[in-house]
């Protein structure tokens, strides 16, 4: 049974129709076909189009009149240009109400209730099995996984997700299929992971209340002795005789590996030996 038609579907099979001279039925079996394959394949049968047929985006087009090559890029433009309207998000059909979420591919129900963020819109395809859930959201090329009560979303990019499946072993993670073969998730680029977000410490406040008061100043009665300069000593100079040790076992380690000659080596070592 056909999905109904929203206004911009209607509009669209009324144009393919007409650009590629064919009836609207016939469009519309496509329509049906590319929304079943998730915008990635699509599998028909219809007497104006050949019969039994199947289109692959990005692959191979087969048709029941094989000789007839026109056919055949009739079939593969209209199915390319309607996965590209569902990939845009376009909508062309009328989403299933109410209870469904969207259809599961084979082995996995769809889930009731809506568990991923609204601002994905509804998915193409979702569904659950074990502690695992999936929806597949092929406009914004969106793949959301919930494991318990984290929803992790990943980038699909320009794979058309066709089916699903557990992995064998403890971690129960899915596996998906797509044009481009088979793939887990762990290969998709990570787009959000909900969790607590660490807290900026915040700076000690500068106020004045916990500022400490300024030291209490006695009345002057003699201006205080001045100082004699101290020269400044280099930033990272050895004074002490276990830090020129260091310094000189450093410099024997680069002589050792090229890096000083013998006399760089023993004009450094007078000069730290100068210090004590």
């Amino acid at each position: 049974m056909s999905v109904p038609l929203t206004p911009a579907g209607e509009a669209a099979i009324a144009d393919l129709a007409q650009r590629y001279r064919v009836g609207d039925p016939a469009v519309r079996t496509l329509l049906d076909a590319v929304v079943r394959g998730g915008g990635a394949m699509a599998q028909f049968s219809h007497p104006e189009l050949g019969g039994n047929g199947q289109w692959m985006r990005g692959g191979m087009t087969m048709v029941g009149d094989m000789f007839n090559p026109g056919l055949q890029s009739t079939v593969s433009g209209i199915c390319s240009e309607l996965a590209s309207m569902l990939a845009s998000g376009t909508a062309l059909v009328v989403p299933r109400e109410p209870t469904s979420t969207g259809a599961g591919f084979g082995g996995f129900s769809g889930l009731g209730g809506q568990w991923w963020p609204a601002e994905l819109g509804r998915p193409s395809s979702s569904g659950g099995q074990n502690d695992s859930a999936y929806a597949y959201f092929p406009g914004p090329h969106r793949l959301a996984i919930r494991q318990g009560e984290i929803i992790t979303q990943y980038d699909t990019g320009d794979h058309m997700i066709t089916g699903v499946q557990q992995q064998q072993g403890s971690r129960g993670s899915l596996e998906f299929s797509s044009q481009f073969g088979t793939f887990t998730v762990d290969s998709l680029p990570l787009v959000r992971h909900p969790g607590p977000t660490p807290s900026t410490p915040q700076p000690a406040s500068s106020s004045p209340a916990n500022q400490a008061p300024p030291p209490a100043t006695s009345p002057a009665t003699a201006p205080p002795p001045v100082a004699e300069p101290v020269p400044a000593r280099p930033a990272g100079a050895a004074t002490t005789a276990s830090e020129i040790g260091a310094a000189i076992e450093t410099l024997a380690g680069l002589r050792d590996k090229g890096f000083l000659s013998d006399e760089e080596f023993s004009a450094k070592k007078a000069e730290l030996l100068a210090r004590l």
